[in-house]
């Protein structure tokens, strides 16, 4: 019996995935892997725990978190079973969406990992030993227009700091970033850093405390839209336009990391709010300049805002090599208030992201991924008959043991055959194994790369392997 025209036709479309994702080859996941491994690495190094959230979590425990605009691109689910039954008529003719999706949804996709981070810590509060320490390491989704760089399901890795107010938290992920980068020798990494008390006192200078975060929030777009852009979108939220003007010197502010910490006392003198957050970047900085960094530069941005609204301290956002165009690969800061919404006052974060897949394409254009990253396989034996696969299976067991990747070719095809397969997956050696090495207990080990082949004991073979 054939299967339904309508399932024919079905099978007949081509397969596609969803905009914004992607499949990745046993290459690119070796590759990401490589770098996963030196953020873990150097995570645990400083100190972190690693702990998981679910995926999805409570829409109400994300939603108002993030601001207006971070709410609009949180991917919702729809409820189970017949979700449109708790939608009245009178809803559905008012055509607003925020009030139907209330009804029809109870749960989203996690925007990031530090929201789901705070409700764990109010979750489990009484289980964890103050200040804590961890990294996450999971994908997160964002309903955003994709574009090179900018994905909807991402994978981001965090490390973040709860139960500690010192400036010394901060000064350590300074460090932590400086340490991935000089790990994956990422030179010319600018770190970039800002005050949300500064931007708060920007505000009060300038009238527009009341429109702090559509401040903050048009500030952020400065290096996509550009000055004129931004003070455009401010006008427009109701900042007014002496307002503006008095900003002309933020815009115009350049020189050493110190020279604009003297213009910004200057411009903050009447600002008890934007001088403590100059006193707090001056602290980072010296302190930094002290220890110092290897690979990477710290620089002031008075323009930083991250446009979340969470931050109450430190800003930092980590800028790629000026040679790969390229968003930040990196940010974070200070948030005192974040536990708070979930119950727990008084509790103090600070915490930074890596961008994985930015990562991953900087490193890519750059040429920087070690060529063995991806030889996951380092021998190959040559399948000659039934034989001689089960005398190679008992050596692939003991080369296993003594931590060397080795695997049988699995059909005993023409020898050029598994030499091209072996090419063609990079495997650096391949073994031979025939009737007179197996009488004399050897093996052939051949280079792929030179052809020099050498008849070996199992011992000496796993001393070459090695």
């Amino acid at each position: 019996m054939r299967p339904p025209l309508s399932w024919r036709k079905n099978m007949a479309q081509k397969p596609r995935i969803p905009k914004g994702t992607r499949d990745f080859s046993p290459e690119q996941v070796a590759k990401r892997n490589y770098i996963f491994n030196i953020i873990r690495n150097s995570f645990e190094r400083f100190g972190f725990q690693p702990i998981e959230t679910p995926s999805f979590e409570l829409s109400e425990t994300l939603l108002g978190k993030y601001g207006e605009e971070g709410d609009r691109l949180i991917f919702k689910i729809l409820n189970s079973g017949d979700y449109l039954s708790k939608v009245d008529d009178d809803l559905f003719f008012e055509r607003d969406s925020n009030k139907i999706t209330s009804k029809i949804s109870e749960k989203a996709l996690r925007y990031d990992l530090t929201v789901p981070f705070a409700r764990y810590v109010v979750q489990h509060q009484n289980e964890i030993d103050f200040p804590f320490k961890r990294y996450q390491v999971q994908p997160v989704w964002r309903a955003d227009r994709p574009q090179k760089g900018r994905f909807r399901e991402f994978y981001q890795c965090d490390a973040d700091v709860v139960g500690s107010k010192s400036l010394w938290q901060e000064v350590e992920f300074v460090q932590l970033y400086d340490d991935v980068f000089t790990a994956l020798q990422l030179e010319g990494v600018t770190i970039k850093i800002n005050n949300r008390k500064i931007l708060s006192g920007i505000a009060e200078v300038i009238g527009a405390e009341d429109k702090l975060i559509d401040f903050t929030v048009a500030l952020d777009k400065l290096d996509k839209i550009g000055e004129g852009k931004v003070k455009e979108e401010m006008l427009s939220k109701g900042i007014p336009q002496d307002g503006i003007d008095k900003l002309q010197p933020l815009f115009d502010l350049s020189g050493s990391f110190e020279s604009q910490i003297n213009r910004l006392k200057t411009i903050l003198s009447t600002s008890q709010d934007g001088l403590k957050g100059i006193e707090e970047l001056e602290f980072i900085s010296k302190a930094i300049s002290e220890l110092q960094l290897q690979s990477a530069t710290l620089q002031l941005d008075v323009t930083l805002a991250r446009g979340l609204e969470y931050y109450t301290g430190a800003i930092l956002e980590v800028e790629a090599p000026k040679t790969v165009e390229m968003g930040s690969i990196g940010g974070g800061g200070r948030y005192d208030d974040l536990t708070g919404v979930f119950g727990l006052k008084d509790v103090s974060g600070v915490g930074i992201s890596f961008g994985l897949d930015r990562i991953y394409l900087v490193l890519e254009a750059l040429n920087l991924f070690p060529e063995t990253v991806t030889n996951n396989v380092d021998v190959l034996f040559i399948n000659f008959g039934d034989a001689e696969a089960l005398f190679s299976l008992k050596a692939i067991k003991t080369l296993r043991v003594n931590g060397i990747n080795a695997e049988l070719y699995p059909d005993t095809v023409k020898m050029k055959k598994q030499m091209n397969h072996a090419n063609k997956r990079n495997i650096p050696f391949v073994v031979l194994v025939g009737n007179e090495e197996m009488n004399s207990n050897t093996y052939t080990l051949k280079n792929m790369g030179s052809g020099k082949q050498e008849t070996l004991s199992l011992n000496d073979l796993i001393t070459a392997l090695k």
